[in-house]
């Protein structure tokens, strides 16, 4: 089924980038786009002294993961 256009969070659309970025291998796309994940998460939220107290979904956890895996990766070449 497909979802409607209204629904789809700019995060899921910048997930599924960040996964297809980790896939080929791109750590300078990857970087990019986990940055642009979490603004687009955490903007329009509390002031100046929020504090984020949710945790992550566990598809992020796994794309946090597959990046910290491929910046290691990097570090050996």
């Amino acid at each position: 089924m497909e979802m409607d256009r209204q629904q789809i969070r700019l995060s899921d659309r910048i997930l599924s980038a960040l996964e297809l970025a980790l896939e080929q291998e791109d750590i300078k796309i990857s970087e990019l786009l986990t940055r642009a994940l979490e603004q687009s998460m955490t903007r329009n939220t509390g002031g100046g002294e929020f504090v984020e107290r949710r945790d992550y979904p566990p598809e992020i956890e796994e794309a946090m993961s597959r990046l910290f895996d491929l910046r290691e990766k990097n570090k050996a070449i």
